[in-house]
């Protein structure tokens, strides 16, 4: 499609232009505090006057300013519902961080226009004695805003797209080449300045020729929002008989598809909600209902297959709110407990509870590398849940459920996360390779190169460690391979007998480097802690001081010595050319990745067609950590 060149070059973008930038800008989300004097006078009218009718007009706009911003919110929540609305979106297209930071404080027009609303209301002050209700209001507020808002919003959006203002001003808010919800906020100053006068013609129109109610102002200003909203989702929500059955509607109202096609062929589609007016200035895009046609029919068999599934589950209820659909911004940051979460804590523990009776395995998020589709699938069960023994059976049907539909989409390589793997669950997975022989995708559990991340983040001249969790999938193979290497390994173990196995499949040579040791104080003289299970800071404590804690437990130990240091859980950083990825992996930082996950995606762009479960090869480790190195992956420490 063609598209136009409109400011394409980025010296000729300017954020110094007249009103491009928000008076409020460096403020960051300091900017909430201009809230404080609506909220101010509407205590104090509350509290010591006898009664806060002239100042009522306060207490509606902080209504107005929460219910917009919820109605943003929900939009957004819907649009990030990929389980839901993969198959309706108009761009399959993830999008991504740089997106995300620049929509950022999409909600600056909230602000602007709660100012201008205490304007208006200052110096009209009939403004503050609406009725609640006049259907004439109504009438006389849809005819202004056909009659007058709608082409005037057509010619100042065309003129934002002229050569000379495009560069200065609306470059910004088509950066954003995915529309979102949130994308309908983000513009510059000025845009959302002349954006009042158009919100402002139809409510103000109406109660100055006398028909005004507070019924008009909320339905008005809501249902704006909503069709902004609507328009930037990039979910096709009409079906087309919506407007096969009716024509006419083409030119009522618009459609997802439709303003999605302005962001991509800025020549076109300028209208604000009728394309009535692209018809009327022949800037119709002739293949919008087309388009909506094909998107609105598309059916699951249409979607396209994931080539990677990264098969995750809920770590804690906190945890669960860190998810696109629910907070894009929080979700684009390392988790961390906020206080904003507390409140809703509850509600998320009984979503998780209620999910327990009845859910399936959901698509959370999606990302793009070298023409390959990867997803992350989540189980929805939390971590607390897989220690269950009565929950053990429908956790591993979930996940049997979702290697079998990995199968049938022709996905190639599954990678299971954390305790999808569990030994005592299912084998590390062996249980679902061995029920299903004829498996087509690769199940693998990434833990080979969780391996080789943690070996290699260990300096070379470390004689010693001390190893808990010494008998588990990852902890054998760690000691394994460091006895080949001659470092003495002290393994935390109540069990001669698994120890004994262990030493046994060492070289002969290096037996002699696994020693057996029962308890916390048989190692208060090694400096390098290798941890594979929960310490406690009694437990943490026998370390001697300048001790460095490395670990593979999730969730990761509590770092209360302050004489010594942490490293964090096994990870790598995806490669530069992974496209459309938003949102972080739990604790973990943009665009990097548990070594399981990036196990599994090295799995798949080699093409192995091996299954990777059960006990970790230790001949493998250093193969798999050389093929991550060669397409890209980085390691965020490395002592080689």
């Amino acid at each position: 499609m063609e598209k136009q060149n409109e400011g394409s070059d980025c010296l000729l973008r300017k954020k110094d232009a007249a009103l491009f930038a928000w008076p409020w800008e460096n403020l960051g989300n300091y900017k909430y505090l201009l809230y404080g004097p609506f909220l101010a006078k509407v205590i104090y009218s509350m509290y010591w006057k006898e009664n806060m009718e002239e100042d009522i007009w306060c207490l509606h706009i902080l209504i107005l300013c929460a219910l917009r911003g919820l109605v943003h919110q929900l939009w957004s929540t819907y649009s990030n519902m990929l389980y839901l609305v993969r198959t309706r979106r108009v761009s399959q297209e993830g999008i991504g961080f740089e997106q995300i930071d620049n929509e950022w404080h999409w909600d600056n027009f909230l602000i602007l226009q709660a100012i201008v609303g205490s304007f208006a209301y200052l110096n009209f002050p009939s403004l503050a004695n609406l009725p609640v209700w006049d259907v004439r209001g109504f009438i006389s507020c849809l005819i202004l805003h056909i009659g007058i808002s709608e082409p005037l919003y057509y010619w100042i959006h065309r003129i934002l797209h002229s050569p000379h203002l495009f560069p200065l001003y609306h470059w910004h808010h088509h950066e954003s080449k995915i529309t979102h919800p949130f994308t309908a906020g983000n513009a510059t100053f000025l845009e959302h300045l002349l954006l009042c006068v158009v919100v402002g013609i139809p409510t103000l129109g109406t109660a100055f020729i006398g028909y005004g109610s507070i019924s008009v102002m909320y339905s008005y200003i809501l249902a704006f929002d909503f069709l902004r909203c609507l328009g930037h989702s990039n979910v096709e929500i009409f079906p087309h008989s919506f407007y096969q059955h009716v024509p006419l509607l083409r030119y009522i109202i618009y459609c997802p598809t439709y303003h999605s096609l302005h962001h991509q062929d800025m020549k076109t589609n300028f209208c604000l909600f009728m394309p009535l007016y692209d018809l009327l200035g022949n800037t119709l895009n002739t293949a919008s209902w087309n388009l909506q046609k094909e998107i609105s029919s598309r059916t699951s068999t249409d979607e396209r297959a994931p080539d990677f599934v990264f098969l995750v589950h809920i770590v804690d209820i906190m945890a669960s709110m860190h998810t696109p659909f629910l907070f894009r911004s929080f979700s684009s940051v390392p988790f961390s407990t906020r206080l904003f979460l507390l409140p809703i804590w509850p509600f998320a523990f009984l979503i998780v509870l209620s999910m327990w009776l009845k859910s399936k395995v959901l698509l959370i998020s999606s990302y793009n590398i070298r023409g390959r589709l990867n997803q992350s699938w989540v189980v929805p069960r939390a971590g607390f849940q897989y220690f269950l023994p009565f929950a053990a059976e429908g956790i591993n049907n979930l996940i049997e459920e979702a290697i079998l539909r990995a199968d049938r989409l022709g996905v190639k390589v599954i990678s299971l996360a954390a305790l999808n793997k569990n030994e005592a669950l299912n084998g590390g997975g062996t249980l679902f390779v061995n029920k299903h022989p004829n498996l087509k995708v690769r199940v693998v559990h990434g833990n080979t190169l969780t391996a080789a991340v943690i070996l290699n983040e260990i300096p070379r001249d470390v004689n010693e460690v001390f190893l808990t969790g010494a008998t588990s999938k990852l902890g054998r193979a760690i000691a394994l391979y460091l006895a080949r290497r001659r470092v003495r390994v002290l393994m935390l173990t109540q069990s001669t007998e698994r120890f004994m196995k262990i030493q046994r499949e060492a070289p002969a040579d290096c037996q002699k480097f696994l020693v057996q040791v029962s308890k916390y104080q048989g190692a208060k003289q090694c400096k390098t802690w290798i941890l594979g299970k929960w310490a406690t800071p009694r437990e943490q404590s026998w370390a001697p001081s300048g001790t460095h804690f490395y670990q593979f437990v999730v969730p990761p130990v509590i770092p209360f010595r302050r004489d010594s240091t942490y490293g964090k859980l096994a990870a790598m950083r995806l490669p530069k050319d992974v496209t459309g990825l938003g949102t972080c992996e739990y604790t973990m930082g943009r665009g990097v990745v548990h070594a399981c996950h990036a196990g599994g995606l090295v799995h798949h762009l080699e093409g192995w067609t091996h299954h990777e479960v059960g006990a970790i090869d230790v001949d493998q480790i250093d193969v798999v950590w050389e093929a991550a190195l060669k397409h890209g992956l980085k390691p965020l420490y490395n002592s080689r």
